[in-house]
């Protein structure tokens, strides 16, 4: 974590700098001759946002009270490896409910009589995603 710390402080430091020669940079123009507003605000904001994220970043750090398996150079793959649940690689259903996402949002752009289909696919497979440990071959 310390690293990517440093990252961001550098990026953050990075980028306030390049708003700093930007609109310098802007004056020194003899076409222009001013200061075009939009990137050196934009550029200030990304430096800002850097240091938001390194900021909080730190105080995350210090707030664990140790090193993460990830920061230590003897750890293995495993002590960073956390029980994320349980998933269905079988599963079909995810496929279903991006397909009546995919119909609901073209009903949205062509036309309306597709949003009832889309929303009754989506419950369907919602429906069948819940359900499908409780029905079939790997009810349980």
């Amino acid at each position: 974590m310390r690293s990517s710390i440093v990252v961001w402080w550098v990026t953050a430091a990075f980028f306030f700098v390049m708003s700093v020669v930007y609109t310098v940079w802007n004056l020194l123009d003899s076409f222009h001759g001013y200061v075009e507003w939009v990137g050196t605000i934009a550029l200030l904001f990304v430096a800002f946002m850097a240091t938001m994220i390194a900021v909080y970043l730190r105080r995350t750090y210090r707030a664990q009270g140790g090193e993460l398996p990830a920061d230590i150079l003897t750890a293995d793959i495993d002590d960073g490896d956390p029980e994320q649940g349980e998933f269905s690689p079988w599963s079909w259903w995810p496929i279903v409910l991006a397909g009546a996402a995919g119909v609901f949002i073209v009903g949205l752009a062509v036309g309306h009589f597709l949003l009832p289909v889309g929303l009754a696919l989506f419950v369907v497979a919602i429906v069948g995603w819940v359900y499908e440990y409780y029905r079939g071959h790997f009810a349980r």
